[in-house]
């Protein structure tokens, strides 16, 4: 993250990932701890999840939407 951040300074940047490893970006960014992801950050598969970054640091803005997917798929489970 600290990468793409030195590289990108401005707009938006879309990373795409296993469910596992966009929560554990997400607990590192706010400050949970790395081991409990599983039991904090609650992101389905196929989700949105968009964080902000400004002077104050990261924002976690949106967690875990679906709503871009169609109605049938969004009602599976995605645990």
């Amino acid at each position: 993250i600290a990468e793409i951040q030195e590289k990108y300074k401005s707009g938006n940047v879309l990373v795409v990932s296993h469910k596992a490893t966009i929560r554990i970006i997400l607990c590192g960014l706010l400050g949970i701890d790395l081991g409990s992801y599983r039991n904090r950050i609650a992101a389905l598969a196929a989700s949105i999840s968009i964080v902000k970054f400004d002077v104050r640091g990261p924002m976690l803005e949106v967690l875990g939407d679906r709503s871009h997917l169609d109605e049938n798929l969004r009602n599976l489970p995605g645990t």
